[in-house]
């Protein structure tokens, strides 16, 4: 075939795709002519008719309309919920084209009867072709950027045209399909959102009946954030990266939303519930609330709505659970891999002493739950190991997803053996991965998505779970939810969720059970393994961040190393470190996870605190040149501390052509105090030296700024005044000895006679 052929060929075949409806598609037709014939549904993995030219076989099909779920109604399904399903929201045109016919229904597939079957429609959406009711019209058309709000009324059971036809209990998928017709295509699907009905009751018809052994409902409750705090001061003193917890913690923002469901739930969930705190963020807070500034110099505007929110917690957890979480929620197998062994152990000592003393709570002792709910063995084994002085007493039980765990069936809690037994409590991880949403899932070629975390119905698909470990497994099993650490849910989303766990506690379907109970029991499995799976460790924090904060610790324990407490009026060497460390923990949080750039952000913080402290000690510039009297004068150095404990210092000076620089002993310099010191030098020659001299700690850390001296000699080293003697003896003895030849020389040449200089002239004759 020629290429002529071949072109013409394919140009008529772009051009039935462009104009030719899809099979199944269905003819246009004005909306009045709609509810007389309902529209045929479009298959479910049908996309838009025709793609881009530049599109690739195996690419995402452009998108023409967003489907917006504002509201879903009921959202769990009982006896006496209504007999019809109402869903509120509106379709957008984000492409570049015009819409016309646009057209909604809701359809539902058949009831998931098995965890494999939740388990794989959380992964992808389930099909939902079972029951396909008719179409209703929403709009005629949308131009690019329109926008038309709806309001769809649905009955769950029934023989009307757009009837559920639900008729049993059930977990049912559900999809909200939006068909249209884009300009130079034809009608297809266009926008989907599918997720999961649970029907615990059918209103006016069957309802499940309760299991013979209920699940054991526990929620523990996350207050944690990214970590914040640069700098802790005195009232007004305190610093942080951004003002955006202002935000949080005001009406409508994230942080004050997890407390306020967490108050509307407590009355009646008051066993089953427990804060997980992260001690950092309370920090930032307490910091907040007395007055501080932004990085940049901005004063901060969240002081009353810091305060506000702490004291609102204060009362929320009054003789209610709690739990520390690692100190900035910090990356424990990274700490480990990264060998900060003193860094890890603060992690998970320093968060319980905090939130006593600002809460006036304890938390459950020796509780650890490790980001993403894993831990390998070697971080297992150093967290239950306890260190010799008793200053670190060792993890006596720790939280783990069920991937986390092996050798251990079932949802009871486990033993993990070996030398130190420690109690393991499984996750229950369908119900806490559904709370995360979908924002990391790509959407389908069929343009059918999932609820995502931050909009409304984000939490539909984990309800749905949840009733399913209720009503459906009936073997007592324990359920222990865990929302995402620092989750985003809308307020009212977080209400919904929990007030259908408390519904099904009501209705007998769950029993309240205490996460200490679950810390304290006996468990039946005392042979259980540490599992770390391999996806974990590609979640940890980078190496390049960890090898930052190991040569910052490096740094930070020498500085430490030289100091010394000058006396009881005076500072600590751990009141000035400690607060370094906990920044270093800061670089090292979990929050940054998938975000390398905010790692390095807090890691290049955590250093310029550092050099912040080393610099308070180091060399003063003077005011003039320096005259050296005679070689062998010293150097008159001043060194100034500035910090407020004693300091062992290193006077360094770089290697400078004309001067030798002597021994000198290592120099303790009073706590905000100053002292000239003389350098003993050796010069060894006259002229004028620029030298470099700087401070460091005997382990070589520096300390403040390298400054240059200009040193100026006339006079002669020792060195340089011997070197001259001995020349100056040399010379006269080379001379002696040429002299000396000349004369032995001379009397060679006479014979032996007298030289001519010695004979006496004789008188002539007359």
């Amino acid at each position: 075939m020629s290429l002529r052929k071949l072109l013409c060929t394919a140009a008529v075949a772009a051009f039935l795709v462009t104009v030719t409806p899809p099979a199944g598609a269905v003819e246009q037709s004005q909306p009045d002519e709609i509810d007389a014939l309902p529209f045929m549904p479009a298959p479910a993995t049908q996309v838009w008719a025709t793609r881009s030219l530049s599109a690739q076989p195996g690419q995402q099909a452009p998108q023409f309309l967003r489907l917006d779920i504002a509201r879903l109604t009921p959202r769990f399904v009982t006896s006496d919920s209504p007999g019809t399903v109402t869903i509120t929201g509106s379709i957008v045109n984000v492409g570049d084209r015009k819409v016309s016919d646009i057209v909604l229904r809701l359809e539902r597939g058949e009831s998931l009867d098995t965890e494999d079957d939740l388990r794989k429609a959380l992964r992808e959406p389930a099909a939902a072709e079972a029951v396909q009711p008719k179409f209703t019209p929403i709009a005629g058309s949308l131009e690019p950027g329109q926008q038309k709000d709806f309001t769809l009324d649905v009955p769950l059971r029934g023989t009307d045209p757009t009837s559920l036809q639900v008729d049993q209990p059930g977990i049912y998928p559900i999809l909200a399909n939006v068909n249209g017709r884009p300009d130079y295509g034809g009608q297809a699907r266009l926008a989907a959102l599918s997720t999961l009905l649970p029907v615990l009751g059918v209103p006016g018809g069957e309802t499940k009946g309760k299991p013979g052994a209920v699940a054991k409902l526990t929620v523990l409750w996350p207050i944690a954030d990214k970590p914040r705090l640069v700098r802790l001061g005195g009232p007004g003193q305190s610093e942080l990266v951004d003002d955006e917890l202002t935000t949080s913690l005001s009406v409508n923002g994230r942080l004050y939303g997890l407390l306020q469901a967490y108050e509307q739930a407590i009355t009646s969930m008051s066993t089953g519930m427990c804060l997980a705190i992260d001690p950092d963020l309370l920090r930032t807070v307490q910091a907040m609330s007395t007055g501080y500034s932004v990085r940049g110099g901005a004063e901060g505007r969240g002081e009353v709505e810091a305060k506000l929110w702490l004291d609102r917690l204060k009362l929320a957890v009054a003789g209610r659970c709690v739990v520390a979480l690692p100190y900035a929620d910090a990356d424990l197998v990274a700490l480990n891999r990264a060998k900060l062994g003193t860094m890890r152990s603060l992690a998970v000592t320093d968060g319980p002493k905090l939130i006593k003393d600002v809460l006036g709570v304890q938390p459950l002792p020796d509780l650890v739950w490790p980001e993403d709910g894993v831990l390998d063995q070697s971080t297992f084994d150093e967290l239950v190991t306890p260190q010799p002085d008793k200053r670190y007493t060792g993890v006596k039980s720790v939280l783990l997803d069920p991937s986390g765990v092996a050798d251990a069936p079932g949802t009871a809690p486990v033993v993990i053996g070996g030398q130190h037994p420690v109690t393991a409590v499984k996750i229950d991880s369908m119900v806490s991965d559904a709370l995360q949403g979908s924002d990391s899932r790509p959407r389908t070629l069929s343009g059918v998505t999932s609820p995502v975390e931050s909009q409304p119905v984000s939490v539909q698909n984990a309800l749905a779970v949840l009733v399913f470990r209720a009503g459906w497994q009936g073997d007592g099993r324990n359920v222990l939810v865990t929302p995402p650490r620092r989750w985003n849910a809308p307020l009212s989303e977080m209400t919904e969720f929990l007030a259908a766990a408390q519904k099904l506690v009501g209705s007998g379907y769950a029993a309240q059970t205490g996460l200490e109970e679950l810390t304290e029991s006996t468990p039946s499995v005392t042979n259980a393994k540490v599992a770390y799976p391999a996806e974990a460790g590609a979640r940890e924090i980078s190496t390049v961040i960890s090898d930052s904060v190991t040569n910052q610790s490096v740094q930070l324990n020498g500085l430490v190393a030289a100091m010394q407490q000058e006396d009881s009026e005076h500072a600590a060497p751990a009141d000035l470190a400690d607060p370094l460390w906990l920044g270093l923990l800061r670089a090292m949080s979990g929050a940054w996870r998938s975000n390398e750039q905010g790692a390095r952000s807090a890691a290049d913080i955590s250093q310029g605190e550092i050099n912040g402290l080393t610099g308070m000690v180091g060399v003063t510039q003077p005011n003039s040149p320096i005259l050296l009297g005679s070689g062998d004068s010293p150097i008159p150095v001043t060194i100034t501390n500035k910090l407020d404990v004693r300091v062992t210092v290193r006077i360094a000076l770089a290697d400078t052509p004309g001067i030798r620089k002597l021994d000198l002993a290592d120099q303790v310099l009073p706590a905000r105090g100053e002292r000239v010191v003389r350098v003993p030098v050796e010069v060894l020659r006259s002229g004028r030296f620029p030298v470099n001299v700087r401070l460091t700690t005997p382990e070589g850390v520096a300390l403040g700024d390298s400054v240059k001296l200009e040193v100026s000699s006339s006079a002669y080293g020792t060195i340089t005044v011997i070197v001259t003697v001995i020349a100056g003896i040399a010379l006269v003895l080379l001379s002696g000895r040429r002299i000396y030849k000349r004369v032995r020389a001379r009397n060679g040449e006479n014979g032996g006679a007298p030289s001519i200089e010695n004979v006496t002239p004789e008188k002539s004759s007359a």
